[in-house]
């Protein structure tokens, strides 16, 4: 039986992605996203750094590694048809040191998994012929990883929902979930709608927007502020494509980065700094409230008995550009401090367990007539359209 509405919180690039999946699979249904903005793609989408993921990082068989493969595809043949930016520029994940090269080889073996197009192993000659400025004992080099602009392609995918009839309405922020006769009533200070399915994907609120609608405090999310620099317009051309380092395993994050855009600047980035504010994209912008959940949450304290000394680091990094560039300097020794100016910063919303585990693995969790998108921190906007569709087949499955 067909439902009549079916409401989306959060016009980022996965709600719009839900949005515009259930319009083409659903023609009869009423959809109805809801955003707390005055625009789409504020938060998450519009700070991240536009890299299309092919898939080497996640564990194999886990939703992340199914969802980021089919989304990559789907991505870039979105974007052909939209005649979005979008370019294969490639990635190298260089190894600098010996205990780099062993967690590389682990690395090619899951990537192997993941069946990666084209990927191959390097050594440093090799890395020289594809970024003759990056340095280091061997890498693996994706040629398919690509870069691509997310908020265009947030606004697209907008413009296709209400295209098909469906609705965006801004300046809602959810502040209450009932459940009725008739419905799901969702409601703002000023406005509500009923609806008979929701899907929550409220990023940085996800689990405050979850609590509303009756799901477990766990988990809670977390935020970790990214910082990037900009490299100096004289030495863009040092950087052709994507340089990462070996990722730490213990670690949802993927390390300071180089990484080009599709205007053309090198950004280097992004740190990982625990956020005094959900949208604490400055240094300065302080929550009370929300620091009272962060500190409240049993899993913070936990969290940083493990990883104060990784904490600490990126603090250091976070206050000192010569300390930030340190690490990024393994790789191209001649992008330096001097060549770079600070740039902007993004939001991670990282779900933390009870337990203090940073939640690795997208997390999906339904109840009754609503899904709630709990975790889906990168490669979230590279999957988007495969999360949308794995999210319209569990409302379909009711």
């Amino acid at each position: 039986m067909a439902d009549n509405v079916i409401g989306i919180v959060g016009a980022g690039i996965v709600g719009l992605a839900v949005a515009r999946e259930l319009t083409r699979r659903r023609p009869g249904v009423r959809v109805v996203v809801v955003e707390k903005e005055d625009r789409v793609a504020v938060h998450q989408t519009g700070h991240n750094s536009g890299v299309v993921h092919a898939g080497i990082y996640y564990q194999p068989g886990s939703l992340k590694a199914r969802l980021c493969t089919r989304g990559g595809a789907l991505l870039r043949d979105y974007c052909a048809e939209r005649d979005i930016p979008y370019d294969e520029c490639g990635k190298l994940v260089v190894a600098v040191t010996p205990d780099d090269v062993v967690r590389l080889d682990a690395l090619a073996a899951r990537a192997g998994e993941n069946a990666v197009p084209g990927l191959r192993r390097l050594d440093a000659a090799g890395i020289r012929e594809i970024e003759p400025h990056a340095t280091g004992l061997a890498a693996l080099h994706s040629p398919r990883t690509a870069i691509t602009d997310y908020v265009r392609v947030a606004e697209c995918f907008a413009e296709d929902v209400t295209a098909a009839g469906g609705e965006v309405r801004f300046g809602f922020p959810v502040t209450s979930i009932t459940s009725g006769r008739t419905g799901l009533r969702v409601g703002s200070p000023d406005d509500s709608v009923t609806v008979d399915q929701l899907v929550i994907c409220a990023g940085l609120g996800s689990d405050t927007v979850s609590g509303l609608a009756g799901f477990a405090a766990a988990p809670r999310i977390i935020p970790f502020r990214g910082e990037y620099m900009r490299v100096v317009p004289e030495k863009t051309a040092l950087v052709r494509g994507l340089i990462y380092p070996v990722p730490d395993p213990r670690y949802p994050f993927l390390g300071v980065h180089f990484t080009r855009r599709v205007d053309g600047t090198v950004e280097v980035g992004p740190n990982a700094v625990l956020a005094t504010a959900r949208e604490g994209y400055r240094r300065r912008d302080v929550s009370v409230a929300d620091l009272s959940a962060i500190t409240a949450w049993p899993g913070t304290w936990r969290m940083a008995a493990r990883h104060w000394k990784t904490g600490v680091r990126e603090m250091y990094g976070s206050m000192s550009k010569h300390a930030y560039m340190k690490a990024a300097r393994r790789y191209v020794p001649s992008i330096g401090a001097a060549d770079v100016v600070r740039a902007g910063a993004g939001v991670r919303a990282q779900a933390l367990d009870r337990d203090g585990s940073l939640v690795d693995d997208f997390r999906i969790q339904r109840s009754g007539p609503i899904t709630a998108v709990r975790n889906a921190p990168s490669p979230a906007a590279t999957s988007s359209l495969a999360i949308a569709e794995h999210i319209v087949d569990v409302l379909t499955s009711r």
